[in-house]
């Protein structure tokens, strides 16, 4: 591992397996201080970012993937829909936004997207982009010509998962490799759109495959500027229906590694919070997590009530993000990296 301070991160970083386990499975109580030490020193402690993710098209998807309902291999009882008007999409993130979404996310249940899908795309990320809001959309791989088409249409962010390790990654999908999903990232980030890309635990992984996973994103030639820690939702009819549930402590410590090892990243506690309490949740914030979805799906899972959401905020003290908001200004960062690095700045 190479740097000049791990709390710091004023050089880029480049980890090794052995000293990202090593951060991971430090006591507890060390890894929370040092990853809220870490976070105070780039974001906002108190502050969450709002996305909001709306299925553009659902199901039907020729890949494989063990966990996902939108498979067409799978007997989840989804039915597959068309690409969905460009008005609906820009009257949903209306809607979104004015419930206090400041990320709109789009999702399309595709290997990759077809040249005749592009214009409608493009029409909706000008047109939710024109509402005041980020953009991101997920539509599977990507080349760089299409890479190329979102980014003159103005999409800020890209979400495309590694989903798991590389060791563990033939386990869960076979229909796509490893390397082609690093591809479609490189895609992006050639495009000039920041990735997002994080993964999911509970896939049948150890976590040797979860540290691997931190680690190789941490190492891409730009870390993800978003990295979604999904905990697996069990779904009916694919292959992991039966899969043991995540423990809540392992969790909270691949949301903790994951921002000591991309300190700048929104970190996004993502699917799975229908299943955590309030403590859990709340353990996750203080661990870095700063960003969430909101709605009550996610594509098509269930994902808490807004009201839930916001009761929970207000017994913590933490308030949303706006849009584009990512990190203190320069005056406070400076003021945070003075500070004494034992000590995290209260606020």
């Amino acid at each position: 591992m190479l740097h000049s301070d791990p709390n710091t991160d004023d050089h880029r970083t480049i980890w090794t397996s052995d000293a990202a386990r090593a951060v991971f499975d430090q006591p507890l109580m060390d890894l929370l201080f040092r990853a809220q030490t870490v976070h105070r020193r780039h974001f906002d402690p108190n502050r969450v970012q709002l996305s909001r993710l709306l299925s553009i098209k659902t199901g039907g998807c020729p890949e494989d993937c063990s966990y996902c309902s939108q498979s067409s291999r799978h007997n989840s009882g989804l039915s597959a829909s068309k690409l969905m008007e460009v008005q609906r999409v820009i009257a949903e993130a209306r809607r979104a936004r004015d419930a206090g979404a400041t990320r709109y996310c789009m999702g399309a249940a595709w290997r990759s997207p077809k040249a005749r899908d592009m214009p409608q795309i493009v029409a909706m990320i000008e047109g939710v982009k024109a509402l005041g809001m980020e953009t991101c959309m997920t539509l599977g791989m990507l080349d760089a010509d299409q890479s190329a088409q979102l980014a003159e249409a103005g999409l800020d962010y890209y979400n495309h998962n590694i989903d798991t390790s590389e060791a563990h990654y033939a386990n869960v999908i076979t229909t796509r490799t490893f390397a082609e999903r690093l591809d479609t990232l490189e895609a992006v980030r050639q495009a000039g759109i920041k990735v997002c890309s994080g993964g999911i635990l509970g896939l049948g992984e150890g976590s040797q495959d979860r540290v691997d996973m931190l680690v190789t994103l941490a190492n891409l030639p730009s870390p993800p500027d978003s990295v979604p820690i999904n905990m697996l939702i069990p779904v009916a009819g694919t292959p992991l229906e039966d899969a043991a549930p995540v423990d809540p402590i392992d969790f909270v410590r691949m949301i903790a590694t994951a921002r000591i090892m991309m300190p700048r990243a929104h970190v996004r506690l993502s699917a799975g919070r229908t299943a955590m309490t309030d403590e859990l949740q709340a353990m996750c914030f203080f661990a870095g997590a700063n960003s969430i979805f909101v709605g009550d799906t996610l594509l098509t899972k269930d994902n808490p009530e807004e009201e839930a959401d916001m009761r929970l905020f207000a017994k913590l003290g933490l308030t949303p993000m706006v849009a584009h908001e990512h990190a203190p200004d320069e005056a406070r960062r400076a003021e945070l990296l003075a500070a004494d690095p034992a000590i995290p700045i209260l606020r």
